[in-house]
């Protein structure tokens, strides 16, 4: 049995991938799954959702509570209320940028579209993800979490925060003053090196975050150049404990 179990390895791996049973030390969404359900977190707020790919995520890791998805673009945001449709607990807010005011704004559409940032993307990033180059922009209601969220939150014991919006996560904070209080976890994409022109990097953001009184839970594998092996972003979780 071992003779086979390492010939499927080695077939894997031959192929460019690798197997692993399912732990929290090797599967970020089984991490973050564990965590939810540890901090008993029954609304989680996905800001920059995109298509709705760590919704999905989330469920699949068995995240079982109240999901509520902001986008801005109208393209992903059309996918992501298609992938919510069905799912009772999943609520994709109408398509909205979220940041430090209430108005409209321009977004910069990245090829890939998950790249796409209000902040212009410096080369960092474009030579380091193929395809992810700006190819258009579009305009976008934008608004603050605390003018927005409120509705959301009532009800909910132990709310999470989930940040993906490519530099702009600073701005997003900004405008959550009122409500950071009651979140009772985030998890944030924090670069390492500068990515898009006037981001703040991931040391500021986790004084920040530490400041609001937000404890480091666990570091996750993000964006990583190919080119060289350098860790670009990761994901940072943080919960009050």
């Amino acid at each position: 049995m071992k003779t086979v179990k390492s010939w499927i390895r080695r077939t894997i791996r031959a192929a460019g991938y690798d197997l692993h049973r399912l732990r929290p030390e090797t599967s970020p969404g089984h991490q973050l799954g564990l965590s939810l359900a540890h901090f008993d977190v029954d609304l989680v707020l996905d800001v920059g959702a995109n298509a709705g790919q760590f919704a999905a995520g989330l469920r699949a890791f068995g995240y079982a509570g109240k999901i509520v998805s902001f986008e801005p673009l109208s393209a992903a945001h059309a996918r992501l209320t298609e992938k919510a449709a069905g799912d009772d607990a999943w609520r994709v807010h109408p398509r909205t940028a979220v940041g430090d005011e209430d108005g409209t704004i321009e977004i910069n559409i990245a090829g890939n579209s998950f790249s796409s940032s209000v902040l212009p993307m410096l080369d960092a990033h474009s030579d380091a993800a193929q395809g992810s180059a700006y190819v258009g922009s579009e305009q976008a209601p934008i608004a603050r979490l605390d003018t927005i969220a409120p509705p959301y939150l009532a009800g909910s014991r132990n709310p999470f925060l989930k940040i993906d919006t490519q530099g702009f996560e600073a701005h997003v904070l900004n405008g959550a003053a009122g409500i950071l209080p009651r979140i009772r976890g985030v998890l944030c994409e924090l670069s390492l090196v500068p990515l898009y022109e006037g981001q703040p990097l991931w040391g500021e953001m986790l004084a920040r975050f530490e400041a609001a009184g937000l404890t480091l839970w666990a570091l996750q594998p993000g964006f990583t150049d190919p080119r060289d092996g350098r860790t670009l972003q990761a994901d940072v979780i943080l919960f009050r404990v």
